[in-house]
């Protein structure tokens, strides 16, 4: 396929690089990723959630994750703060008696009173650990699968080759590991792997650089074309464009 083909392809990727919840759907069957982690989250969690138990999670974006727990509505409270999904939220969630609110974890007051929860989950968002401790009750429990600062390096380094700062040097599992024992956590169990990231076409890695903007930034199919068409020849050689994720897990009790 010829160059300006190839661009024609990549640019629609990118003008429809847009996410709704957090569905992945467009490039499914392109790209894979988290397949193989030695833990899954969901049953991390639900080793330690009781039916009876209050919980919230966090950033939960289109509260996909969260239903998978199929907890008690009226035990359930979640927290959303991008746009599109704060609207997806209250079309989905709070018909069905979940108790949502607009907040973003990890930079403002939550917004529910002291000791309101057993359980605080919270996969891939930000948080405050003063504001966990505040909200949960004692012995309550926070359970975080995180991205870790070292995610997505080789495909940054791929597209933008003088990106060199870590958008989060903080995200490893010793220094959050740290903060949330000298802020009154017990860890009870955790985690931490770096896992292949695959992509199987070019346009879906645009469409993906493009969505997770924290990481690719000042990404743009014209800004780094010819980056992109080195992206090919790697496609055209092997198949795939291999990366690696940088993934976490904690499970901390809050000490009386």
């Amino acid at each position: 396929m010829d160059k300006e083909k190839l661009k024609e392809i990549w640019k629609k990727e990118e003008d429809i690089a847009y996410i709704h919840g957090w569905d992945f759907s467009h490039i499914h069957g392109r790209y894979e990723e988290e397949d193989d982690l030695p833990w899954n989250f969901r049953d991390v969690i639900r080793k330690y959630l009781k039916d009876e138990m209050k919980l919230m999670d966090m950033d939960t974006g289109g509260g996909e994750f969260l239903l998978t727990f199929n907890h008690p509505h009226e035990n359930t409270a979640a927290i959303e703060g991008y746009p599109p999904n704060v609207e997806l939220c209250k079309e989905v969630l709070l018909p069905m008696g979940i108790d949502f609110r607009e907040a973003y974890g990890g930079c403002e007051r939550l917004p529910f009173d002291d000791e309101s929860f057993d359980v605080v989950t919270n996969r891939h968002g930000s948080f405050r650990i003063d504001e966990l401790r505040r909200v949960l009750k004692p012995n309550g429990l926070f359970l975080t699968q995180q991205v870790g600062a070292e995610n997505d390096r080789d495909l940054v380094n791929l597209l933008l080759p003088h990106i060199t700062e870590l958008p989060f040097p903080d995200e490893y599992l010793s220094v959050r590991e740290k903060e949330l024992i000298t802020h009154g956590f017990d860890v009870l169990e955790c985690g931490e792997v770096y896992r292949p990231i695959r992509f199987f076409d070019v346009g879906a890695l645009v469409w993906f650089a493009r969505i997770i903007s924290w990481e690719f930034p000042g990404f743009s199919v014209e800004s780094s074309l010819e980056q992109l068409y080195k992206s090919q020849q790697i496609i055209d050689a092997k198949g795939v464009i291999e990366g690696s994720i940088h993934r976490f897990y904690v499970v901390a009790r809050k000490r009386v």
